[in-house]
């Protein structure tokens, strides 16, 4: 995130850091941050902007814990 941001999108965003979790969840998650990159990239800052990161982020929990189960690389 580059540009000044809400606060509210700013604190959400910070849940899509993934370099400190282990291999197997790590890929999951990185596609997550991929997108709200993306997402905050390509939307304007707004209610809507934090709600839909607020989504994907339920999202990205859900398939997470789902990856705790793969095999450990």
């Amino acid at each position: 995130m580059t540009e000044s941001r809400h606060p509210a999108t700013e604190h959400i965003y910070r849940y899509f850091e993934y370099k400190h979790l282990p291999p197997k969840l790590a890929k999951v998650s990185r596609h997550f941050a991929i997108t709200a990159d993306l997402v905050i990239e390509w939307l304007p800052d707004s209610p809507e902007l934090t709600f839909c990161l607020r989504q994907l982020l339920l999202a990205k929990d859900a398939a997470v814990r789902a990856a705790l189960d793969l095999p450990d690389e």
